[in-house]
């Protein structure tokens, strides 16, 4: 019988606030890098549901929606962590957020296995920052996200 292994569906949230990204700080045996925040999609919740209670888990803010911005796949054998995710496959659903007061970002109550912290990257200094997915980098060198692709592909 084939082994059959399920796709998982996750929320990010790309929040920008004076020119910077909210972006949950990681850390790995390379040294520090950074993410959007958000994870996994819970059976029965929607996806801006799970956008919702990732940040308040992950970066201790609560956000509106506003948007979607983009679907990215993210097939873990493809990319820079593919001994950790070689059987790891996901698709990722990123919505603009806004968020009332950016001061009291902070690590939240739940967070992730590989989680330092919380920052604010200047959206300036994103092309030097050791961020995932690289490939996002691109669409905000206009100060704000543009992503005229709605399906990004597999990409890191």
């Amino acid at each position: 019988m084939p082994n059959h292994r399920h796709i998982r569906s996750a929320a990010r949230a790309v929040v920008i606030c004076d020119g910077s990204l909210l972006a949950t700080k990681m850390r790995d045996s390379r040294g520090v890098y950074y993410i959007l925040p958000g994870g996994g999609q819970q059976h029965g919740e929607t996806l801006e549901e799970a956008v919702k209670r990732e940040c308040l888990e992950e970066v201790g803010l609560k956000v509106k929606v506003v948007r979607m911005l983009y679907v990215r796949e993210y097939i873990g054998k493809n990319h820079d962590f593919s001994k950790r995710h070689k059987a790891f496959h996901q698709l990722e659903h990123v919505f603009l957020c806004e968020v009332e007061d950016p001061s009291k970002a902070c690590p939240g109550h739940e967070t992730d296995n590989y989680q330092v912290g919380v920052s604010w990257l200047s959206i300036e200094a994103l092309q030097n920052i050791r961020f995932y997915p690289e490939a996002i980098k691109e669409y905000f060198r206009s100060g704000k996200p543009e992503f005229p692709d709605t399906y990004l592909g597999d990409c890191n």
